[in-house]
């Protein structure tokens, strides 16, 4: 931030300024900024929550000394009022993160006597990029030196002019083409000065060489080699006596307290066996303790082991216990990252050989044309689609072999919102926090969490709106806050800006902005490109999958040397045969920003837990029962929410019912006289429209539910939640609705009805049996519903093959023709729900002698026996339950690969 060097400042009087905060001085340096903030590498670190990672600087701007806001989420406060930038001088003060009683900055002239605590001098030099991302923020263009390649590094030192203010560095030569020379004069070319990429490119200066600075830029993205922490010190230790035992947990009675909502209140014990051995035991937690990713229930530990509780890691040293905790401070780097999907007898390569290694609390912005893999990439850096060949490191430690552990420490919005609408805020926030928070978290400490994100992400005021009423970025900020709820450290979002205005394009990115500057790291996939100088660094990708460039993003443009993305996306198009990547790797930048980690070493690998040590399954943060309870109230309260459907629930059956009752039928469902031997072909048709009708609301209730819901579900799949917890959730709400429904239908077309006089169960109640095979065909048929919405993969899919299943149900009900003594068509009659509801519904009705297809030959399923109704009846709701394990089986499609074997 500093605009003017040491050398500029000296002799010109500059008034040095006092900076007093809770007791403690500092004498204020012109020569250079100071940064305020959370962050303990700042120059003047504050532990107030109000307070973001990186709050704002205090520099001398050569007219005067300002404290500058650094897009803080509480904002800076002068005279009460909140500023982006303020003068400041003898007698001013400054609050941080609440204009009354946030953080004080008073400032005073300095004495005659030395009373002011200078800042050390080795202070100035190890911070003087602590507010690295600072010129994107404050929309400035001027880049610190170490960003820039080795052939500028001399222009930009001193504060000179902005990069793209500079002569562009040579680029390589585009391949010749057809036509290139006949393009209009006024068509933007690329520059060509330099060799082609795969000539060999001239040999980077070393960033040491070009700036002292420039070596931490490089380094990073540079991974750690050897075990995870190697590179950090822990956050505190203790040490362990011969026979003792240590708990953990969120209760204050543990001997190790930690304060993480996803630990459980008793988590999980540490043993010092006296020989020395040291054992870790999990105490029946709800997310489980890990030991290098993978669950165990108790497991012996040794110094190359890394236990998980939690957000918190520990490490045996000696015989002393290390605890790191996750507060966002850790690497993420992908190296050599691959993906091939199957096209015919070949495979196409999506992904190509990325890497790119992501300084920790930073904001990473990734374009680039369709077609250029960013889904894809998103996803292998997720663990939702491992690449197939090179791997994502978390704080040195492979997220695909210990997703297991670190999917609870990655966030991921996608661009779909991934909370119900039709819910408030609040009331959806409830829920998530259920399902992501172990079972024994007090009501009032999810509260407090829900309250906490809220107001971080100004939702506070909206937190009893439905989601349906609020904007397009509204709704992505509560799609954010469920994501925060858990404390991230990484954070994903695909196009959170797609459909936005510009004003709200600018509104997220600065959302994000600020989620960066509070100790996380934040990758965004976007397709805008308005407000990419937010970004600390961008990643473009080329067609083919391919990296194009990764670095400063005010440096981008000159890179390709253009002067708009328009066109650099045009030139993409146009030239996809070209080779991006290889430019990319024959450029300074690639040196500066990514060498050193495709040169990198692999990491260690961490110990491999035995078989017989792991659990059986990783944990879910709650009980089955617990997820199923909370999914079913969920559920409910979606409905409920829902008016539309609460009305159609009701009218649906009550048309269908009354369909049935418009029919004209001489004995109704009654024998009429026995002697008569009367043919009662209506009691057929009666009984057909009540069973499509049954048929075709079951399946209307369940056709669209899973569709609607898969981005919800694959983000909540990933989290812990449990797939049959969920999937029964939908059969018990839906299959009680399709209950209710059937008991409306037969309600109404039975009234009117002459009914038979004796049934085969409920001698006195033929109603009710019939009744009870009616919601059975309703049940079968929602199931069935379930499984079209598992299979198609948009809603309006859905509507079609819900038409077609009901005519092939009337088809196959047996009342329209002769279906059994039929070779071929009887058999194919079996799979069919309407053959059985149907023929149950005859049993009691005495089909086989109201409408016999053969007298001498009846059908056997219409047969009068209860023993026939109960086959009926067996056949048709097992076919409801097959549907329910092919839903189960076509719901692991929409999960995380790395799940899908648990």
């Amino acid at each position: 931030m500093g605009d003017y060097s040491g050398d500029n400042l000296v002799g010109h009087g500059v008034p040095e300024l006092v900076l007093e905060l809770n007791g403690q001085t500092w004498t204020l340096d012109a020569s250079r900024s100071y940064s305020l903030g959370r962050d303990p590498q700042g120059d003047v670190s504050f532990d107030d929550a109000r307070v973001s990672w990186r709050h704002a600087t205090i520099r001398w701007n050569g007219g005067g000394w300002v404290v500058e806001d650094l897009g803080s989420t509480n904002g800076t406060y002068a005279q009460g009022q909140r500023v982006q930038e303020a003068q400041v001088g003898p007698g001013s003060a400054v609050h941080l993160g609440n204009a009354t009683d946030g953080p004080r900055l008073a400032f005073s002239a300095p004495a005659h006597t030395p009373a002011a605590q200078p800042v050390a001098a080795d202070a100035v030099g190890s911070h003087a990029d602590s507010a690295r991302s600072a010129p994107a923020r404050s929309h400035q263009a001027q880049a610190p030196a170490q960003s820039a390649p080795a052939g500028w590094a001399q222009q930009l030192q001193g504060g000179g002019p902005a990069p793209h203010a500079q002569q562009p560095p040579a680029q390589p030569q585009f391949p010749q083409q057809a036509g290139w020379n006949q393009q209009p004069a006024q068509a933007r070319q690329p520059q060509a000065a330099a060799p082609a990429p795969h000539a060999q490119p001239q040999a980077p200066q070393p960033p040491h060489a070009a700036d002292p600075q420039a070596q931490g830029a490089a380094s990073a993205a540079r991974p750690a080699t050897g075990s995870a922490h190697s590179d950090r010190s822990p956050t505190t230790f203790h040490h362990f006596a011969a026979g003792r035992v240590m708990r953990i947990g969120r209760a204050l009675e543990n001997e190790l307290v930690v304060s993480d909502l996803q630990v459980s209140r008793y988590h999980a014990e540490f043993h010092a066996h006296p020989d020395g051995r040291m054992e870790i035991v999990d105490l029946g937690s709800h997310n489980g303790t890990y030991v290098n990713g993978q669950p165990v229930q108790r497991h012996l530990i040794g110094p190359n082991d890394i236990v998980g509780v939690g957000h918190s890691t520990f490490r045996l040293v000696g015989d002393r216990l290390e605890e790191f905790v996750d507060t966002g401070a850790v690497s993420f780097s992908a190296r050599r990252l691959t993906v091939q999907v199957p096209q015919g007898n070949t495979t196409k390569t999506i992904l190509k050989d990325v890497s790119f290694g992501v300084p920790e609390k930073s904001l990473i912005g990734v374009i680039g044309p369709s077609g250029s893999g960013k889904s894809t990439l998103l996803r292998a850096l997720t663990g939702y689609r491992p690449a197939d060949v090179g791997e994502v490191l978390y704080d040195n430690r492979d997220l695909y072999k210990q997703f297991a552990e670190l999917r609870q420490r990655i966030g991921l919005v996608p661009q779909d919102d991934i909370l119900h609408k039709e819910l408030t805020v609040r009331t959806a926030l409830k829920y998530a926090a259920k399902l992501r928070f172990p079972g024994d978290t007090h009501a009032t400490e999810r509260q407090a969490r829900i309250d906490e994100v809220l107001r971080e992400l100004k939702l506070d005021i909206h937190a009893d709106k439905r989601i349906t009423s609020l904007s397009g970025g509204q709704r992505k900020r509560v799609s954010v806050a469920l994501e925060l709820l858990t404390k991230p450290s990484l954070i994903f979002l695909d196009e959170p800006t797609s459909g936005l205005d510009p004003g709200m394009d600018r509104d997220v990115m600065q959302l994000l902005r600020g989620l960066a500057d509070d100790g996380r790291t934040v990758l965004v996939v976007t397709h805008s490109v308005a407000e990419l100088a937010l970004c600390d660094r961008l990643l473009v990708m080329a067609p083919g999958g391919s990296v194009a460039y990764f670095g400063p993003p005010d440096e981008a443009l000159t890179f390709f040397g253009y002067d708009t993305w328009a066109d650099v996306f045009q030139a993409f198009e146009n030239y996809r045969d070209y080779d991006w990547s290889g430019r990319w790797r024959g450029s300074q930048h690639y040196q500066l920003y990514a060498a050193d980690l495709d040169a990198a070493p692999a990491p260690q690998a961490a110990p491999v837990v035995p078989q017989q040590m792991q659990m059986s399954r990783p944990q879910k943060s709650q009980s089955w029962g617990s997820q199923l309870w909370t999914l079913i109230a969920r559920y409910l309260s979606v409905i409920a929410s829902d008016r539309g459907f609460l009305g159609l629930m009701v009218i649906l059956p009550a048309v269908l019912g009354v369909v049935s009752v418009v029919i004209p039928a001489k004995y109704g469902l009654g024998f009429g006289p026995p002697q008569a031997h009367l043919f009662n072909k209506d009691a057929g048709t009666i009984l057909m429209i009540l069973t499509v009708g049954a048929c075709f609301s079951g399946a209307a209730n369940s056709v669209r539910e899973l569709i609607k819901e898969r981005v919800i579900y694959e983000r909540e799949r990933a989290v812990g939640l449990s797939r049959s917890a969920y999937l029964m959730s939908k059969v018990i709400v839906l299959g009680l609705i399709t209950a209710l429904q059937g008991v409306i239908i037969c309600g109404i077309g039975f009234a009117p009805r002459k009914m038979p006089t004796e049934g085969v169960i409920l001698h006195n109640a033929p109603a009710v049996e019939m009744t009870v095979m009616v919601i059975g065909i309703g049940f079968t048929s929602m199931m069935v519903g379930l499984v079209i919405s598992s299979l198609v993969k948009t809603a309006e899919k859905t509507m079609p093959l819900l038409v077609m299943f009901a005519i092939v149900q009337v088809v196959f009900t047996g009342i329209l023709f002769q279906l059994y003594a039929k070779p071929g068509i009887e058999q194919v009659a079996w799979l069919m729900p309407s053959r059985w509801a149907l023929a149950g519904l005859a049993t009691t009705a005495q089909l086989n002698v109201l409408m016999p297809w053969d007298p001498t030959d009846p059908d056997t399923l219409w047969k009068h026996s209860a023993g026939i109704w109960f086959l009926d009846l067996f056949v048709l709701l097992a076919l409801g339950v097959i549907c329910g394990f092919a839903v189960s089986r076509l719901l692991r499609r929409h999960e995380p690969e790395v799940m899908r074997e648990k």
